[in-house]
């Protein structure tokens, strides 16, 4: 007698519960009855022979037994859907696209690839995640564990995924428009610094390169938004080194300029390897590669004129 395999509603059901942090929750977020996701889990854990899930003070959570289902019950999941996708024609695509991205990234490089990718493929919807924290193991992790089909990441090289590499986001030295717009020397980076907190990838970066030219790091106020960042650097209380895209469009009051030495995020769109060939996917992935060639963002220069001009008026 052949063994029994889980059905895909019970590998389903298993990841709507473990994500949501609860049977009620999954069930209103799917818009199905509570008792045929407890149902369906209880016979998954029957094949199992053990428990999947576990009821903790913060909610449902896998058990360790329910996380090594979880990777296998996602990519079954997904590869189910992939066969299908794999059908589709380039010229009569349909279905949902999840594409994930930081508020930097989603403002500036997303909203052209996704008309462009929309006017050819209306049959598409392409839902876009908030990456909420620039964090390697997170952006990644969206993908590889099938939350989102592709990702706008910070990165070179991350292990099991394909990077395609875009255009690098250049770091700029922001201080308030009176200081000018001339070149910016090394010393004034020892003014007082506003930064993200200290694991955010950014705060780091600016760590490593202030290390590089010698710079001694003094007190960092350290703010988690960026317009409360900006908001500070202009009435004086430091200054800041931000990406460009993050500040887009630049503030009045405020000047934007090159670094002493360059200094740059590698922006990368991540798909899993054996998905990058799918029609839909590699339809957007074309879509995303034609709008970063074509650069629509505004010359350095014009936002420190801008910049300069609105602090001086």
């Amino acid at each position: 007698m052949a063994p029994q395999t889980p059905t895909l509603a019970q590998l389903r059901a298993l990841i709507a519960v473990a994500e949501a942090g609860g049977f009620g929750e999954a069930a209103a977020e799917g818009g199905v009855s509570q008792s045929s996701l407890s149902e369906a889990v209880a016979k998954l854990e029957a094949l199992a022979g053990r428990p999947l899930l576990r009821r903790t003070p913060a909610g449902t959570a896998p058990t360790e037994a329910g996380q090594r289902v979880l990777e296998h019950a996602r990519a079954a999941v997904q590869a189910a859907g992939d066969a299908l996708l794999a059908a589709q024609e380039d010229s009569a695509l349909s279905g949902t696209l999840r594409v994930a991205s930081m508020r930097s990234t989603a403002t500036h490089l997303l909203p052209p690839a996704i008309a462009a990718f929309r006017a050819r493929h209306p049959g598409v919807r392409v839902e876009v995640l908030d990456l909420d924290a620039e964090t390697y193991g997170g952006s990644a992790d969206v993908v590889q564990s099938g939350r989102a089909d592709m990702a706008l990441i910070v990165a070179e090289e991350v292990p099991g995924l394909r990077l395609l590499p875009l255009p690098a986001d250049e770091y700029l030295f922001v201080a308030p428009a009176s200081r000018g717009a001339g070149p910016v020397q090394v010393s004034e980076l020892l003014a007082p610094l506003i930064l993200p907190p200290g694991q955010n990838a950014c705060h780091l970066r600016v760590r490593r390169y202030l290390s590089t030219l010698g710079v001694p790091m003094g007190a960092v106020s350290e703010i988690e938004q960026d317009s409360v960042i900006l908001s500070m650097v202009e009435y004086g209380l430091g200054i800041t080194v931000m990406p460009r895209l993050a500040l887009l469009p630049l503030p009045p009051g405020l000047v934007a300029l090159p670094l002493p030495e360059p200094l740059v995020r590698p922006l990368s769109l991540a798909v899993l390897p054996h998905r990058a060939g799918l029609p839909m996917l590699r339809a957007f992935t074309e879509a995303v590669l034609r709008a970063a060639r074509q650069g629509r963002l505004p010359p350095l220069e014009r936002e420190s004129r801008v910049g300069y001009s609105a602090g001086a008026n």
